[in-house]
Order: structure tokens, then sequence, then C-alpha cells
């Protein structure tokens, strides 16, 4: 008889609650410091604040990778990239649309498919070992750096627009003194640590008394629980009508996660983290072709419909419950599996046409990407 015992939960639970709190303090307190140090509005919110919503995602796999739970430091980085755009983009679009700025559809989408490729190709010797996690994480620094010269390009309204974000991030914090921003970011990092150890050991544990692999764990409830700052900055930005910033944000932590947090881990694993054929042959695919299928979306009218982000739910949850059948070796996975295949394949047609309509009309009314 399956039994989870009395501690796991518990543990589970607070070890959520202390990644979103730990992440909260280490941006306030990170950008707080930045905006000190006369740094862009702009600069910081590409960076700290997008980067910070992935401290989470980075603190568990991390951790992960130092204790040998290795499943769950790969499938925290990929099933979090998937949740990202399935779950929160798809959830953030039913609010009320999301409008998407020409820059992510002609450079940030774009490099995300690329780095998941990248991640993909380097994973194909059922591992990520320390030379491809500096690869990935060479890749942050780089793409970190292009950010903050491509920041002092940007047009007004969209600095304008990150002036306010950054603002509301830093709240009361940015008045107060160094001493205590230097102290948020260390109290940050502290609840992170503790957080992102009762997450690994609870999910671990989980994973043991379901029967289940930990990579599933992972993939689902791991991966959930640390996209969960995400999800509150992007129905946050959707609810507020800062609809371009809640694409942006999932975008840039994809990005985050797939170099840093992935390549870090990569580093720190002592032994490398192992990819299973299971992952190269659908955890992978999936994340990519959730990342490609935004491109002939976001070219229809330059948002992301309600309509379009239902479907981007509904397919989150065929995922989940196809890795909950596979776990169990179900039979109903081999009628689930080729439905879910042909069904997102029509779809993908769908949004192809209607992509290229988009584009066409797009065309026709001599407007550029700029």
């Amino acid at each position: 008889m399956i039994a989870i015992t009395g501690w796991t939960i518990p543990a589970l639970i607070i070890g959520l609650v202390c990644l979103v709190a730990g992440a909260e303090f280490l941006v306030k307190g990170a950008a707080s410091i930045a905006a000190r140090l006369g740094i862009a509005p702009v600069v910081v919110g590409l960076t700290v604040v997008a980067f910070g919503t992935s401290a989470p995602e980075f603190a568990v796999s991390a951790s992960a990778a130092l204790s040998g739970e290795t499943d769950v430091a790969l499938g925290n980085v990929v099933g979090s990239n998937i949740v990202n755009i399935l779950l929160i983009l798809g959830a953030s679009a039913v609010v009320g649309g999301l409008v998407v700025s020409a820059r992510i559809i002609r450079l940030d989408i774009p490099i995300m498919i690329g780095v998941g490729v990248l991640a993909l190709v380097l994973s194909l010797d059922n591992s990520i070992g320390r030379i491809d996690g500096v690869i990935l994480f060479l890749g942050i620094i780089v793409y970190t750096v292009w950010l903050i010269r491509a920041a002092r390009r940007e047009k007004q309204g969209v600095v304008d627009e990150f002036e306010k974000g950054t603002e509301e991030v830093e709240g009361s914090i940015k008045d107060k003194p160094l001493i205590v921003q230097i102290g948020l970011v260390i109290v940050g990092l502290g609840i992170l640590i503790v957080g992102s150890q009762l997450l690994v050991n609870s999910a671990t544990d989980i994973a043991t008394d379901l029967g289940v692999s930990e990579l599933v764990i992972g993939l689902t409830v791991v991966a959930v629980g640390t996209s969960l700052p995400e999800f509150a900055t992007s129905m946050l930005a959707a609810f507020r009508g800062e609809r371009d910033i809640a694409v942006g944000n999932v975008v840039g932590s994809n990005i985050f996660n797939l170099l840093c947090v992935l390549g870090a881990s990569g580093v720190l694993a002592s032994d490398g983290i192992p990819v299973t054929d299971g992952a190269l042959r659908l955890d992978y695919p999936v994340m990519i072709a959730a990342s490609f299928v935004l491109l002939p979306i976001v070219w229809n009218g330059f948002k992301i419909k309600r309509w379009e982000g239902l479907l981007l739910c509904a397919f989150y949850v065929v995922y989940v419950v196809y890795l909950i059948l596979d776990s169990n070796d179900h039979d109903a996975q081999d009628v689930v599996g080729p439905a879910a295949l042909i069904v997102s394949g029509l779809v993908l047609l769908t949004f192809c046409v209607t992509g290229y309509q988009g584009w066409r009309r797009h065309r026709a009314s001599g407007a550029t990407l700029a």
C-alpha cells in the first residue's frame, strides 16, 4: 500500500513557501542595490528582476545536483520551462490576451528555441557533464552582456514600462539604508537554501513512496512549485495590463533556466547530470515544441489570444496525464500518446497557417519589426 510519511507534505509546502519568499526578498534587495548604484531601471528589469524569478529553480537544481539527486535537477529545469510556456503563459493569456513586442518575436523567442536545441544536442550522449555545463553557463554571461547593451537602445516607451515595473518591485525598500538592502539579499539567499533542501528532500521521498521516478516528480511537482514566482509575476502583469512584461518574463526565465540553472547544475554534479532516453524522447521535444509554437501564435496579430491560451493550458494537462500514465505503465498511455501527437500536429498546423496569414497582413501593411 502506498503511504507518504506525515512530515513529507508539510515539508514540501514549507519548502515552496520558503522559495517564493526567498526569491521575493532577494529580488527586492538586489533591485534596490542596483538602483542605488545608478544602474538604469530597464537593465535592472531585464536582468535582476527577470532572472530573480528563476532563483527558486537555481536553488533547487543546484541543491539537487550537489546532493546527487540529479534527476530532480534536470526535471526541474525542463519541467519549469514547459510549465512557463504552456501553463503560465496560457493562463495569463486567458486573463485577457497577451501583447507581444516585436523585439521578443525577432530576438528573444528565437534565442529561447536555439538554447533549447543546444541543451538537447549536449544531452544526446545521455549526460550534461561539466564541459557541457561550462558551455551553457558561458552562454548566460554572453546573453546578459548582450541584454545590457540592447537595453541602452530600447525605445522610451519600453524604458518607462520597465522603470514602472522596477519601482513596484523595489517598493519602500529603495529608501532603506544600504545595510537593510544587503540584509534582504542575504536573508533571501538563506531562505532559498533552506527551501530548496526541504523541497528536494520531500520530492525525493514522494517519488519513493509513490513508486514513480524522481524525474517525473521534478517535471511536475517541483517544476510547478519553483515556477510560482513566474506565475505570480506574469499573472499580476496580465491583470495590470502590462502584458508585454508577462511574456518577456517567461521567455527570459526559460533562457536563464537552460543556460544558468542547467549549466551550473552540470558543473556542480560530480558525475554530471544523467539524461534518460525517455527525457530525450519526450520531455526535451515537448519543451522545444512549446517554445517553437509561440512563433506562429504571436505572428498572428502580435498577441496570444484567450483561445490560444486555453489550448496551451490544455496541452499541459495532457502532458502531465501522459507522464503519470507512463510512469505507472498504464495501458491507456498507448492511446493517449498517439492521440495527443495527432491532435498536437493538427493544432500546430493551424497555428502555422494563422501565423502565416498574420505575417502576410503585417507585410501588406508595410510595417516593420522594430
